[in-house]
């Protein structure tokens, strides 16, 4: 996905991707949004099929270059984050698990570090 002002590239992925699941992994439009469906307090499990790491360009962000990172469910839904934190802990998990099948509970949780802050993160189930 890329005009002159806005670009998505994916930088890698746990899968080879089909050139329809490259161009659907780069549509943030339908996705869900982690940080917005796991607010106050509400918790989400999913079954992740595969994931995939994109480099955004966007001259019209504050922070022009930026990582989003998208995992795609075994029933095909589509959840997109930018949190690094999220994304080391799924990271984690994934690679552990090696192939098998896993749930996982995606959440927020305070921040120790910064007051009334809190950081996206998951547990396998």
């Amino acid at each position: 996905m890329s005009n002159v002002n806005y670009s998505v590239v994916v930088e890698s992925a746990s899968k080879e991707l089909s050139a329809r699941e490259r161009i659907m992994v780069k549509d943030f439009t339908n996705a869900i949004r982690l940080d917005t469906e796991t607010a106050d307090g509400h918790q989400l499990v999913i079954t992740p099929d595969y994931y995939a790491v994109l480099s955004v360009h966007n001259e019209k962000s504050d922070n022009k270059d930026y990582k989003k990172y998208v995992i795609v469910d075994k029933e095909g839904n589509k959840f997109v984050t930018g949190s690094q934190n999220f994304f080391s802990t799924f990271i984690n998990i994934y690679e552990e698990m090696a192939g098998e099948q896993f749930d996982i509970s995606i959440y927020q949780r305070l921040s120790k570090n910064y007051m009334n802050k809190t950081f996206l993160t998951c547990s396998i189930v």
